[in-house]
């Protein structure tokens, strides 16, 4: 896979939309040197402070890693098929640790109704700063375990656990484990 410039792709979005990096910085309520940082690859998000900051663009993580993904109507989908959320943030880094893979089933935004397929290497982690969106949203462990926090709560879930919460409270998800961990998702409205 062809490295994906972050930076780069986050310059292009903001200008496009007549936005300094400071406004920005305000739209997200990020700090205005975190957009100055990624946009000179000075600094990696996490996933979700680039989402926090894609919400500043009204735009999805799906629209900024695959920009010319044609709208389709299909019903049924191959892995390959699958919208990639992640694998390019992680593009220049040579070891599987702490990364996620984040799969999309089809069109979120036309079924507002976001499902997806995530993998957690062990260390991976949405991000020291929680994640918070106005949507509702559920899994289930299928592999491995995984640390979420939900507000207050935090519990470790197994293979077979599962999770269901108004996505309004802030949460995360760590794998604490040594193995990968997997767990489909449903979230709506969707999200990333």
């Amino acid at each position: 896979m062809q490295d994906f410039d972050v930076g780069q792709r986050l310059r292009q979005l903001r200008q496009a939309a007549g936005q300094s990096q400071r406004q920005l910085a305000e739209a997200s309520g990020v700090p205005h040197g975190q957009i100055s940082m990624i946009e000179t690859n000075r600094s990696s998000p996490s996933v979700a402070s680039l989402r926090k900051i894609l919400g500043g663009l009204n735009i999805t993580m799906s629209e900024f890693f695959e920009p010319d993904m044609p709208a389709s109507q299909a019903v049924f989908f191959k892995p390959q098929e699958m919208r990639d959320l992640t694998t390019r943030l992680y593009s220049t880094l040579d070891a599987a640790q702490g990364k996620m893979t984040l799969a999309q089933v089809g069109d979120a935004r036309a079924h507002n109704l976001q499902i997806l397929h995530e993998r957690y290497e062990p260390g991976a982690d949405t991000g020291a700063q929680m994640l918070e969106h106005a949507s509702h949203e559920g899994g289930v462990v299928i592999a491995g375990e995984i640390e979420v926090t939900v507000g207050e709560e935090c519990a470790v879930l197994k293979a077979g656990d599962s999770y269901l919460f108004d996505s309004t409270r802030p949460h995360r998800f760590r794998n604490i484990g040594d193995r990968e961990a997997v767990v489909v998702s449903a979230c709506t409205p969707p999200y990333l």
